[in-house]
């Protein structure tokens, strides 16, 4: 029988975002059929065959509207959706990331807004999910698509071999790593290539638990703390505990090869999101999920819950009629069905009732349910990273700088700080 949840009341917890790429609305604008096709670009490669599985149920709604889905190397994603839109080649429908990295493409003026076309979507979506890309006035400019948890994934079948349980503290998993990398085991799959891979699922996916989660996330919005607060510090400490765990030559590893180590199961444990899940799936890995480690039992859990990406349509479209049917699609309690089994580990952020077929799926969006869970996002995302140097830079590079032996904890957060201080703080 089909597991249903009430999902909103899980998703009302979230608090941040996102996603983007290129394309044309100057060519491509029909197909043989006469149909227009309408470009949607996104930076995750991996979902092509599940977007376009889930895309066709739209154009069976509308056979006279076709999405041709175009993705791009999540690390390059940036620099080329502001490329084609500065050049006037952008998709008709380009994925965004949540708070500033949204932000900063409708401030540039390349955003449709939605208020008025897409209606009823406070009814709809969580207020939180709205807010991330919606300005201080209310002007939303996103259609949330949809909330990712981090975590860790594991290995069920290497776990099950060594006799290993799910950890809750973290002197549980640094003990699950010793006894691991003692029988000759790859404890992780992780690298420090990719700056963005090593801050949001190291920093800000095990971190919150030592720097204190969404108040010190606030606190440093509202510029009551600085970045060098103590607290942080510490985070910037736990997580160097890790390094000696990860695999031989780990600077040159990147995001792309820490997936394959744990999909052809050459690593214990892949420390990411609940995004994860469906390449997991389609490798056939039997892989569990727990947590981040709280320091000692009964501490809050904080965990990284949040509203991750959304769509949004490129203002110089030439097919605006068919854009916006399409988002309002994207916007209906179908799609968000069509979308959590499709793309599993992904949760539309919509006020309503939505089956999860995926038991793990199901088993991750519970965990957030516990009662001593405070949900939190990404750190720097909101309000930090709307102008230069931004704090997402500094922080990605200050965190790989610390794994990478370059600076100590204390160096990291100054240099952080000293960005910030020359904009934010000012």
């Amino acid at each position: 029988m089909k597991r249903t949840r009430i999902v909103w009341l899980v998703l009302a917890l979230l608090m941040v975002g996102t996603l983007i790429w290129a394309g044309g609305g100057k060519e491509a604008a029909s197909d043989d059929s006469g149909a227009v096709v309408l470009r949607y670009t996104s930076l995750r490669t991996e979902d092509q065959e599940r977007e376009n599985s889930k895309n066709a149920e739209f154009t069976k709604l509308f056979p006279n509207i076709k999405i041709q889905f175009e993705a791009i190397k999540d690390t390059e994603y940036d620099t080329v959706l502001k490329t084609s839109l500065e050049t006037g080649v952008a998709a008709d429908i380009v994925m965004l990331r949540s708070f500033d990295g949204g932000r900063q493409i409708y401030d540039g003026g390349y955003l449709v807004e939605l208020n008025d076309i897409i209606p009823g979507m406070h009814d709809t979506f969580t207020a939180n999910s709205i807010a991330t890309w919606a300005t201080e006035d209310g002007v939303m400019y996103g259609v949330p698509y949809f909330g990712s948890i981090t975590g860790v994934w594991y290995n069920i079948d290497i776990f099950n071999k060594y006799g290993l349980k799910e950890p809750e503290t973290w002197a549980e998993f640094i003990a699950i790593c010793e006894k691991l990398k003692n029988a000759g085991e790859t404890v992780f799959a992780h690298g420090t290539k990719d700056q963005w891979a090593i801050t949001e699922t190291l920093y800000c996916d095990l971190g919150p638990n030592f720097y204190g989660g969404e108040d010190s996330r606030q606190k440093l919005m509202a510029k009551e703390i600085k970045y060098t607060d103590p607290k942080f510090v510490k985070a910037y400490e736990k997580i160097g505990e890790l390094v000696k765990y990860f695999p031989s030559g780990y600077q040159g590893i990147d995001y792309v090869t820490m997936q394959q180590m744990f999909l052809n199961e050459q690593a214990a444990m892949f420390i990411a999101g609940s995004w994860e899940l469906g390449i997991i799936r389609d490798a056939e890995v039997n892989a569990g999920w727990f947590p981040p480690p709280v320091e000692k039992k009964g501490d809050p859990l904080h965990y990284a819950f949040y509203a991750d990406l959304a769509l949004g349509i490129n203002k110089n479209t030439e097919h605006m009629e068919e854009a916006i049917e399409f988002l309002k699609w994207v916007a209906s309690p179908d799609h968000a069905k069509l979308l959590a089994n499709a793309l599993p580990g992904m949760f539309p952020t919509l006020k309503i009732h939505y089956d999860i077929d995926d038991a793990l799926a199901l088993e991750i969006i519970e965990s957030t349910q516990m009662s001593h869970v405070v949900p939190t996002g990404q750190l720097m995302w909101e309000k930090l990273s709307l102008e230069e140097p931004s704090g997402e830079t500094l922080q990605n590079e200050a965190v790989q700088r610390f794994l990478n032996g370059t600076f100590t904890a204390k160096q990291a957060v100054e240099y952080v700080q000293k960005g910030l201080d020359t904009w934010y703080f000012k």
